[in-house]
């Protein structure tokens, strides 16, 4: 059985591969291409809105895992469906830059749907809480994790390392705690499809992923901590810290970007990491900077918020300390334009 379940591994990734290695060309032959502007960290046009490959390979590989049982109806409804408009949002986006009223329409839509699916089991898992104040709380939530992973898409290989970081790692942490859990399955198609368009993405990228990438990243990623949080697989304390980098940096340049800036809803490149970017002269360096971040630091820590539930707070404040240090030194303070 382990040797079939690699070999679907591999012909997810080698798929996901291929998939992009024709796209990169035939988005230059049809000009989707990002074209450098005041508020770009590339000098040269780039064939962009690759994202839109790893998430059909996914959506397609997560389709058959449905249609052989693998999974069940709500996930598939969520993850599936869902993360068809998510992509499909995100691409419309980068072809026609969608204004920003018509963004959050439409991420409101999309964090709706899954509290449509997960409403009862929502309420069930935090009965403590009014529903009139749950339901505003958890939507606001995804609509944040949906805006927070564009926001980390500002720099070569950043958002998809974060993406093949986080997967790899909550696959780890399930096999060790939940091995019989579906959402290792979900995680593994991820990895896989995601990986395959990190080696056209690493510094010097050769494509971008554009928001079809990033809306549906941030889309899975949100209903992945609703739901693993929700049939308690996951705690949300794991999930603050494997994401703590950029929840620290998304957070902190946000709250910045407010008191510093008039019309800080704006587009924007004032994140730490685009700074030390521009600083360093290297995406390359930043980039590899926070993944050796997140290997030898927040790796050792997930596992702890995981094994050790009861002192998992000392663990989130653990991962993301740092991530707001370097967030406030190198952020909105430098550059809020």
């Amino acid at each position: 059985m382990c040797i079939y379940n690699f070999m679907a591994t591999m012909l997810v990734f080698m798929t996901s591969l291929i998939g992009v290695y024709l796209y990169r060309i035939l988005s230059v032959r049809i000009t989707i291409i990002a074209i450098p502007n005041r508020r770009s960290l590339h000098e040269s046009p780039m064939p962009t809105s690759g994202g839109v490959i790893f998430a059909i390979v996914f959506i397609i590989c997560l389709t058959i895992l449905w249609w052989l049982n693998k999974l069940s109806d709500d996930l598939f409804f969520v993850l599936g469906m869902g993360s068809t408009v998510a992509v499909s949002f995100g691409f419309l986006d980068d072809m026609f830059e969608i204004g920003v009223k018509l963004k959050l329409i439409g991420q409101f839509i999309l964090s709706c749907w899954v509290l449509f699916w997960f409403y009862d089991g929502l309420l069930i898992s935090v009965g403590w809480l009014p529903s009139l104040i749950a339901i505003p709380i958890t939507l606001l939530f995804l609509v944040w994790i949906i805006n927070a992973y564009n926001f980390m898409d500002g720099i070569d290989g950043m958002a998809v390392s974060g993406a093949v970081f986080v997967s790899a790692t909550m696959i780890w942490v399930l096999l060790w705690t939940r091995p019989e859990s579906e959402f290792i399955m979900v995680l593994v198609l991820l990895l896989a499809s995601s990986s395959a368009f990190m080696l056209f993405n690493w510094p010097p990228a050769s494509i971008f992923m554009g928001d079809a990438g990033s809306v549906f990243l941030g889309y899975l990623f949100g209903s992945l901590i609703l739901v693993t949080v929700m049939v308690g697989d996951v705690t949300i304390w794991t999930w603050l810290v494997v994401l703590g980098y950029f929840f620290a940096d998304t957070s902190v340049t946000q709250i910045m970007r407010v008191i510093l800036v008039k019309k800080w809803y704006l587009a924007h490149r004032s994140h730490a990491y685009q700074n030390l970017a521009r600083i360093t002269g290297s995406h390359l360096k930043v980039t590899s900077g926070v993944v050796l971040y997140n290997l030898i630091w927040i790796l050792p820590l997930t596992f702890w918020s995981a094994l050790s539930p009861e002192t998992s707070l000392y663990a989130v404040v653990l991962a993301v300390f740092p991530g707001i240090l370097v967030a406030y030194r190198y952020g909105p303070r430098l550059s809020s334009s």
